[in-house]
Formats: C-alpha cells, sequence, structure tokens
C-alpha cells in the first residue's frame, strides 16, 4: 500500500499569500448544516462552507485534544507513541520554521490544555500569543464572585469532580465575557488591525468551544430546550450505556445535547465577526482560510457521551474540514484526508519543511484540482486502544490480541493529560526497566517506557476488550451497525483489512510492541 503525493510544481507566488486557521474544539460534523443537519442553527459555518471546499472524508489521527495539535503543528502521528504531551526535543512546530521564513505567526486561544504540563510548549514559538482566560480547567479565578446572581451566568449543577470553570464562570458579566466569545472577539481585532500591512501570516485560532462546558447565556440557553427547569446540565459525564444503566435520564440526556446545540450556535455567531472581518478587509482574494475540528463529542450516540473508553465510531472520528482558497471554486472532495495534512498543506504554502518525520499528504493538489486523492489509507486512535485504518471505504479497527500488553511510552518531555479533579493521579517517572531508543528518522535519543500488567499507565490504556476488532464497510453502512469482524476465521475482506493494518503499522515504522500487542506479528524470542 502506498501514499500517492502530488505536487505540480507551481511557483511560490501562485499560493495563498496568508492563511487563517480556525480550531473548534469537539465540532461535531453531523450536527452542522454543512454536512446535512438541520438540528441546530450554525449560519456562519455554513456561510463560510458555502465559499469553501468541504471536504466529506475527514478524519482524526491521534485523540484526543493536545496529540490532535501536534498532528496539526508537528506533522507526526502521536498516538501509537505517547498519549498525550508536549513538543519534542527531536521535533519542532511549525511555527518555529515559519518565523524562520519571515512569516509573521499569532496564536489567539482560550485553550487550557495550552498551558499545563504536557501542553506547554505548543504557544511558545508563536510571534505573538493571546491566552483568553477561564475556560474548563483553567487555573483562572479560586473564589466565586459574590455579585454573580443576575449576570448571565445561569444556576448549573456543578462538575463532578469539581473543576474551575464553576468557580470563573461567575465572572462573566456578558455574553462577551464568555471564553469562546472573547476569543472571536480577539481573532477579530487582530485581523482588523494587527494583522502585518505587507508580510505573510499566519493566525491560528484554537477555540475550545463546544467542547464542554455546554454553558451559554440566555438567549442561546434556551433556544434549543426552553422548557428546562432546575440548574442547567452543562458538564456531560463520559459514560457508556449512558441511559441504559441510569447514568442520564432521556430527558437529561436531550438536555445536554441541547445544551451542546446552544454552546455550537453561540460560538457560530461569533465565527461571524471573524468572517464580517475577512470580508470587510477584501481578504479572501489573499488569504486561505481553514476551519477544522480535533475530533466530535458523543452525545448519546450508541447511548454514549462524551469520549468515553469505547471505540472511535463516526460520531466521534469523522471530523470537518473546510478550506476558502482564494480562486477556488465551492466545491465537494470525497478524498481521504487526515489531520497531519494541514500541517503538510501550510508547509506547502509557506514554503517550508520539517527536519524531523512527518506523515502528512498537503492538500494543495486536491484543491488545485491536479489530483483526486493525495492517500490511499490513514491511522487513527487513541494510545493504549483499539488502531484504526481507513481505507477505500472501510474502517477496520484492531483491539489488542490478549491483555494490552506490551506496550511502552515515548517521550523525553515525561506527562501526560492532567486531571484537575485527581490532583495526586500523575503518571509515575520512568523507572529502571526504561531505556534510551530512537524515533523513526531521529538521531537524538528517547526515553522508552515499557509497561506490564499492573503498571499504573495513562488512563486510556484501560478497559480495552481483547479480540473486540471492528469492521464496517462505510459506504453500505454508513451508521457503522453491522460489524464485519469476527465470526469463526477471517473472512477475506477482514483478510485484508488485517494486512493492510499490518503494512500501514511497519510503513510509519511503528513501535513493534505495537504490532505485537495488536496480534499481528509474534512476540520476539527471549
Amino acid at each position: 500500500m502506498s501514499l500517492s503525493n502530488d505536487n505540480d510544481g507551481q511557483a511560490i507566488s501562485s499560493y495563498p499569500h496568508n492563511v487563517v486557521v480556525v480550531l473548534l474544539d469537539s465540532l461535531n460534523r453531523h450536527l452542522l448544516g454543512a454536512y446535512g443537519s438541520r438540528e441546530f442553527a450554525t449560519p456562519n459555518l455554513d456561510r463560510l462552507a458555502a465559499r469553501s471546499t468541504v471536504f466529506t472524508r475527514h478524519y482524526s489521527g491521534s485523540l484526543p485534544c493536545i496529540p490532535a495539535r501536534h498532528d496539526i503543528l508537528c506533522g507526526a502521528l502521536d498516538f501509537l507513541w505517547k498519549p498525550w504531551g508536549s513538543i519534542e526535543v527531536w521535533e519542532e512546530p511549525i511555527t518555529r520554521q515559519l518565523a524562520r521564513a519571515g512569516v509573521t505567526t499569532a496564536l489567539i486561544t482560550d485553550h487550557p490544555h495550552l498551558f499545563e504540563s504536557g501542553g506547554e510548549n505548543f504557544h511558545t514559538d508563536f510571534g505573538a500569543w493571546e491566552y483568553l482566560r477561564g475556560h474548563e480547567s483553567d487555573p483562572w479565578k479560586t473564589r466565586a464572585d459574590p455579585s454573580w446572581i443576575g449576570t448571565p451566568a445561569l444556576p448549573a449543577a456543578p462538575a463532578v469532580p469539581a473543576k474551575q470553570y464553576d468557580t470563573s464562570r461567575t465572572w462573566f458579566y456578558g455574553e462577551e465575557d464568555f471564553p469562546g466569545p472573547r476569543t472571536m472577539g480577539a481573532a477579530a481585532r487582530w485581523l482588523a488591525s494587527q494583522r502585518p500591512a505587507t508580510e505573510r501570516f499566519l493566525m491560528f485560532v484554537d477555540e475550545f468551544d463546544p467542547h464542554e462546558p455546554f454553558d451559554t447565556p440566555e438567549p442561546w440557553a434556551s433556544l434549543y430546550d426552553p422548557l428546562w427547569k432546575g440548574p442547567r446540565l452543562i458538564w456531560p459525564p463520559y459514560s457508556k450505556a449512558t441511559i441504559s444503566s441510569g447514568v442520564l435520564s432521556e430527558r437529561e440526556a436531550d438536555h445536554i445535547r441541547a445544551n451542546y446545540g446552544a454552546k455550537l450556535s453561540m460560538i457560530d455567531y461569533w465565527i461571524g465577526k471573524v468572517l464580517d472581518v475577512m470580508d470587510s478587509e477584501n481578504l479572501w482574494t489573499t488569504t486561505a482560510f481553514i476551519l477544522c475540528s480535533d475530533h466530535g463529542h458523543y452525545l448519546g450516540e450508541r447511548d454514549l457521551f462524551g469520549k468515553p473508553l469505547a471505540p472511535i465510531f463516526d460520531e466521534l472520528g469523522h471530523v470537518p474540514l473546510m478550506i476558502s482558497w482564494p480562486g477556488v471554486e465551492p466545491c465537494n472532495i470525497d478524498a481521504l484526508t487526515t489531520s497531519v495534512d494541514l500541517h503538510a498543506t501550510l508547509s506547502e504554502v509557506f514554503g517550508v519543511s520539517a527536519h524531523h518525520r512527518t506523515h502528512g499528504r498537503s492538500l494543495v493538489p486536491l484543491l488545485r484540482g491536479s489530483a483526486v486523492a493525495v492517500r490511499d489509507y490513514l491511522l487513527t486512535g487513541y494510545w493504549g486502544r483499539e488502531v484504526f485504518l481507513v481505507y477505500d471505504n472501510y474502517k477496520y479497527g484492531r483491539a489488542p490480541a490478549d491483555d494490552n500488553f506490551p506496550l511502552s511510552m515515548w517521550s523525553n518531555r515525561w506527562s501526560t493529560m492532567p486531571r484537575p479533579g485527581s490532583p495526586h493521579d500523575l503518571l509515575p517517572p520512568p523507572d529502571r526497566r526504561s531505556y534510551l531508543d530512537y524515533m523513526p528518522g531521529a538521531t537524538s535519543p528517547v526515553i522508552r517506557q515499557p509497561f506490564e500488567p499492573g503498571d499504573k499507565m495513562p488512563f486510556h490504556a484501560y478497559n480495552v476488550e481483547p479480540g473486540a476488532h471492528v469492521l464496517y464497510n462505510l459506504r453500505d453502512d454508513p451508521g457503522e451497525i453491522r460489524n464485519l469482524a469476527g465470526g469463526p476465521g477471517l473472512s477475506p475482506i477482514e483478510q485484508e483489512a488485517v494486512e493492510a493494518l499490518r503494512a500501514a503499522l511497519v510503513e510509519i515504522e511503528a513501535p513493534g510492541d505495537q504490532l505485537v500487542r495488536l496480534g499481528l506479528e509474534r512476540p520476539p524470542k527471549p
């Protein structure tokens, strides 16, 4: 299996002069008007889609939040080597390359994980950055505003375990004080008054909405559930069998879904402020505009909520991508694409290249119409869980063959996803079993920590059902209802999927223990 790549050799001057990237966290493709949904109002995203190339087969690569940003800013899949963490010493983000090329870069964000251990160096190479405080786990305020009653922050059930947001939200005195509106307002102001007069620029807006908490002021709060009485449920559970096991009632589940929709519609309204500046400053003729996401968010589909320890169905992993490209008429593109391809696209637009191993394929040939495909397959997943291969019309998810071992973590910046409700629940440091290894193509050594049964590990690696492989024909079964994997022996189509996944992992030089863990290779002899 090969990856095709097409570059028609046009001069650098034929590329957009600038790029705006807007990343909306937890943006559900299947709930957007541009992708056929009418459940929630998204007029400004629809407005953007009407002038864009809309990609219909775009998928997450590494999940969740920080690994996805690593895919985009560094261009290398993260999830086969580590669960969550900072940019490593053997790699550099595209922002550092752009600085050397004289491109102005700016980050506008309210994403708290970018300023926590495990994500703390993603912002540092931007030429300018602005952090709008107060979202989710951001340690912004330590006491509630005693005068908050009567402000737009409506009564809401607190998070369990407690999160800083429940205190911070009391300091929002108007809709414009909520983190999402403040972020989009700052982005609009940067475009209007801070962008370079002549030099090239990249503005990267990393907006945490519509990620939970699903908290909005009126009129958004009652837009989709006007009959709800009592404190609002703004914190969704991360759960399987959510209604069937009594985690939520059907009424509560509907209310949480409505609150997601309210937040989606609110942030859509504020995205319109950025689009207005693109209009008023006539930037569409010189500037590419990319709208993307890291992953979706289950809202009751399959009785799942949040991002629980479960396989990646399309509601979570099949994500939106819209690109408005100067001179290109709006259209839909059905080519297979993934998050690392955005890094490759930005690299081509600005004429830079990474010195570390990357996995992306530029989307420029698709946008120009000089190619109908840039890749034959993509890999996606969480570290320590099922590994998914999307190819042709199929999606194959391979679970561990036995007890989810062997498994190792590769990192020189030892961290994983912070858990604010469990401040003492930290990842143990590397121990005497660790040793130095080398990432594919790298000359700097990396600490490689093997794990064994009974070890404390990053939590995504727990509760993975051995042998629970899935295989879906996405063309004939887009709802992923009929699992073609399993049964006595391997069917020809499942055998093909197994071989295709093995070949894909070998091609990117994935760790050997991943292939052993998944039952694709036998363990080496002692």
